[in-house]
């Protein structure tokens, strides 16, 4: 799923603003929001914390933007008791307004639907039982994904020619863990684009380097990888 989120390598937004003496919470709401989120990912909704990037995703793009950093945690905490059934579609807003005064009608609670949550304190790496697929030196192309799900092949890096640099240990597959498909544990590489492969001739020359899980590429023929 191609989505808000997916800022990376895009143009125009200006230079980033590095505050100084920043504060962990600008605001008291941002610390509570913090809590209620932590909160909200596992004890409540039962969603791990690949469902809470899924759902920072799935924002729409005028709150992800306007709403800032913590305001996204909220808006996706809110979104993940509502695919959990804990809170039904539009329950947080008739009770804002009936507390600014309105005759709102509160939906009713729904019966709750919650996935069968297990702690991830122990980490997402794991072991398996195949070889790696690639080896470093290996010239590799990304696909060209856009599944209706998450993924974390950032659109940026799609359909570029790399080279595997190194062979990182196997690590859970957000794209199905964020939906509850399982662990699909996978080999993950870092590979090194050339900035003028993601950017044109005319970039500044710098390489560029990413972790991709292993069915994100698929290998460049070595006659193709020496034209």
């Amino acid at each position: 799923m191609d989505s808000i989120a997916d800022m990376g390598g895009t143009q125009a937004w200006g230079p980033a603003q590095v505050p100084t003496d920043e504060p962990p919470f600008a605001e008291p709401w941002e610390g509570r929001s913090f809590a209620l989120t932590v909160l909200t990912m596992g004890r409540i909704s039962g969603r791990n914390l690949d469902a809470f990037r899924h759902a920072l995703g799935r924002l729409h793009p005028i709150d992800y933007l306007v709403d800032g950093y913590y305001g996204r945690w909220l808006n996706a905490a809110e979104l993940m008791l509502t695919d959990s059934r804990i809170l039904a579609p539009g329950a947080v807003d008739a009770r804002a307004r009936r507390n600014r005064g309105e005759d709102v009608t509160e939906p009713p609670f729904p019966e709750p639907s919650r996935p069968d949550y297990k702690p991830t304190a122990a980490g997402s790496l794991r072991e398996i039982d195949r070889d790696p697929v690639f080896a470093a030196g290996d010239a590799v192309r990304t696909k060209d994904m856009h599944p209706e799900g998450p993924t974390k092949l950032s659109g940026y890096l799609r359909r570029r020619s790399g080279t595997v640099t190194a062979i990182r240990p196997p690590h859970v597959l957000p794209d199905t863990h964020a939906v509850f498909e399982g662990e699909n544990p996978q080999h993950v590489y870092t590979v090194g684009f050339s900035s003028t492969e993601l950017w044109g001739p005319d970039a500044e020359p710098f390489t560029v380097h990413a972790d991709l899980f292993e069915s994100y590429l698929a290998k460049i023929p070595e006659s193709e990888a020496d034209q």
